[in-house]
């Protein structure tokens, strides 16, 4: 049974005087001032990461005591976006909202993508995780995880489960879980949530993960059954599913594959310019009615050190790497 295992030189804009001078929190603040701050959001207007920048959005402005202007750039499932901040001045005034697919599995679906995540960029922070939700169609004979395994592994190749395109969170998800488990389905990508999600509510195809917004309503109208969600706990919109690794099924125990995002900016950005920038997003991010909005739209907040979303990007880079292999996917 398959396992997995969990220079270029950078900019030289600040001279010595210049950064010695810009130490002082003041200058910080006040460079901040100088010019508004430009958020690439690697997603459509109304999805989930823009619905993050918006709901912060104010709040930071008035931290900051700048402008800050939301850009949409979906374009190469969120690459380009992430490329163009990568490439930005180093000067803590264009920031991008990326996701694990830019920052964990793009290296390894591109041959030729222009940046390297943490070669280009500077984590700042984590801003929210959402598992995936694993749902079938409500005629399909399987009512948990076991159940559906066992008649994956029954019938080598009769089923199938969708996905909201080739490479994302939601095909990888059902990759690991068949590498786990030695089941088999075939993948039908699809271009985007919505016609995913249909197909599998008229039986075109048999499964789908994605994330619980996607699939909640078709649920509660019974056209789909939930199945498991995949984060190590419960989720918040729909406790009675149980996790992954609730199935019973040992190979799954300790399972976990969950959507996340946050910002960064241009590597070689000063220090006390991401602590600054950190510290305003983790302040916006403890405010009620910015959680109140984010657990609206099935986002958990999160936060915490610019050292910690590192190490989530490098984790997560070395996780998915033997999946997305195995797979055979590929972009671009």
């Amino acid at each position: 049974m398959f396992k997995p295992s969990s220079l270029m030189p950078r900019r030289r804009l600040f001279l010595g005087v210049a950064a010695s001078a810009m130490s002082s929190p003041w200058v910080w603040a006040q460079s901040f001032a100088a010019k508004p701050i430009r958020w690439v959001v690697v997603a459509p207007a109304g999805s989930s990461l823009d619905v993050i920048a918006r709901a912060m959005q104010d709040k930071l402005r008035d931290q900051l005591g700048t402008p800050i202007v939301v850009e949409n750039k979906p374009q190469a499932g969120g690459t380009a976006g992430t490329a163009e901040v990568a490439q930005s001045a180093p000067d803590g005034h264009t920031w991008v909202m990326s996701f694990n697919g830019p920052l964990a599995f793009g290296p390894h679906l591109y041959p030729r993508l222009s940046y390297a995540p943490l070669r280009d960029l500077a984590p700042v922070v984590l801003t929210t995780s959402q598992p995936n939700l694993i749902a079938v169609h409500a005629g399909l004979p399987a009512n948990n995880l076991a159940e559906l395994l066992a008649l994956l592994q029954a019938n080598p190749g009769k089923y199938n489960f969708a996905s909201v395109g080739n490479g994302s969170s939601s095909h990888l998800c059902m990759e690991y879980i068949k590498a786990l488990s030695a089941a088999f389905a075939v993948h039908i990508p699809f271009n985007g949530g919505p016609p995913a999600v249909l197909a599998t509510v008229a039986g075109e195809t048999h499964m789908i993960a994605a994330v619980p917004t996607l699939l909640t309503p078709q649920i509660k109208a019974g056209r789909l059954k939930a199945i498991a969600v995949t984060g190590l706990q419960r989720y918040g919109l729909t406790p009675e599913v149980p996790t992954v690794s609730e199935s019973g099924v040992a190979s799954l125990k300790g399972f976990e594959a969950i959507a996340w995002n946050g910002v960064l900016v241009a590597a070689g950005t000063p220090r006390p310019l991401v602590e600054r920038i950190n510290a305003a997003i983790n302040l916006a991010l403890q405010d009620e009615s910015v959680r109140q909005r984010l657990q609206a739209a099935g986002l958990d907040p999160a936060g915490g050190s610019p050292e910690k979303f590192t190490q989530l990007i490098r984790d997560e880079s070395a996780k998915w790497l033997p999946i997305i292999r195995r797979s055979g996917a590929t972009l671009g």
